[in-house]
């Protein structure tokens, strides 16, 4: 990176995964459970530590998490189940250590290239943008690189729409960046959508 500047990254991961039937931070995809994944994908794509925030279940995330030492923090949304994703993201970014700039990724996106990562990071390299998004056929994906000045603002912010009302203060000053990479609009929420993506990625798999 240029700047001197340190990544790091969160990852959100409190929620009920109501809408896949099953806990998703640990269903299986490559040998692994997906919050791995994610993981892993964040860590080969620059970044020095993940942060990821728990809720339900917390206790059984984090033995999981165990192996990756100092490399993964962990740090508990307590009011998981009537908060949503903006809650988590303020406590994690409130935890996260200096920086220069952190990648968001939700823990049920884990199949993000590391081509992806290694592209935010050059047009970060050219440009010190807000906010740097990978686009896929127009459109802006996860995960965005989110330069550290932001992280005040954005663990107080309450307003509706998420982040992408806050975004919105910050137009001229976001980057997109074009990716070759189906993995970016991988987010799997229901059952049918982990199954695709176990189809896709990880075809030799025994069914569940």
């Amino acid at each position: 990176m240029q700047f001197g500047e340190t990544l790091r990254a969160l990852v959100p991961a409190a929620g009920l995964s109501a809408r896949m039937g099953d806990f998703k931070p640990l269903l299986p995809l490559r040998g692994r459970t997906l919050i791995e994944n994610s993981i892993d994908s964040l860590l080969q794509g620059g970044a020095k530590t993940v942060t990821v925030v728990t809720g339900f279940r917390a206790a059984e995330v984090e033995a999981a998490l165990e192996q990756y030492g100092s490399l993964v923090h962990c740090v508990r949304n307590p009011d998981y189940a009537r908060t949503d994703m903006l809650c988590s993201i303020r406590i994690g970014v409130r935890a996260l250590p200096p920086c220069g700039a952190f990648y968001l990724l939700p823990g049920d996106m884990p199949v993000v290239s590391q081509p992806t990562f290694e592209r935010l990071c050059k047009a970060r390299n050219t440009k010190r943008a807000s906010v740097i998004f990978p686009t896929l056929e127009g459109y802006r994906k996860h995960p965005p690189l989110i330069d550290a000045r932001l992280i005040p603002e954005i663990a107080s912010f309450h307003g509706r729409g998420g982040l992408r009302e806050l975004w919105k203060k910050y137009e001229n000053e976001i980057l997109t960046v074009p990716v070759d990479d189906r993995g970016v609009r991988v987010d799997l929420d229901t059952a049918d959508d982990y199954l695709r993506c176990r189809k896709m990625y990880d075809p030799h798999a025994a069914d569940r």
